[in-house]
């Protein structure tokens, strides 16, 4: 294959990544997509391969708290949000998994939030 398409490349890099990114159930993995128009973040514990929980820009709770703000305060909320339902569960900390993007951005801006929240990673 000669030419590789962006979303080509993104896998390839969140392969290399997940090979050293382990989620446990003290430790659950932290992994972020991104679309084009929407943010998603999950909670994940690799050793069962269950997702513990979630939170995306298409959220009922999120939806008309985040109208008309840019993607990047969208996905701070995100972040905020994920750190919440996390603590409920009784998660203080995770490893991040930015899932072949660039840690710049959204990625970043969920990150924050997510920290901003009471998450450690």
């Amino acid at each position: 294959m000669a030419n590789k398409s962006r979303n080509d490349a993104r896998l390839h890099r969140h392969q290399r990544v997940r090979k050293n990114v382990f989620g446990t159930a003290t430790r659950p993995r932290l992994n972020v997509f991104r679309s084009s128009a929407e943010i998603y973040a999950q909670v994940i514990d690799d050793e069962v391969g269950k997702t513990i929980l979630a939170a995306s820009s298409i959220d009922t709770e999120l939806k008309k708290s985040i109208k008309g703000m840019n993607k990047t305060e969208q996905a701070r909320k995100v972040g905020a949000l994920l750190a919440d339902r996390a603590k409920q569960k009784g998660i203080k900390e995770v490893v991040f998994d930015r899932g072949g993007f660039r840690y710049m951005g959204r990625v970043k801006a969920l990150a924050d939030g997510a920290r901003e929240g009471g998450l450690v990673f």
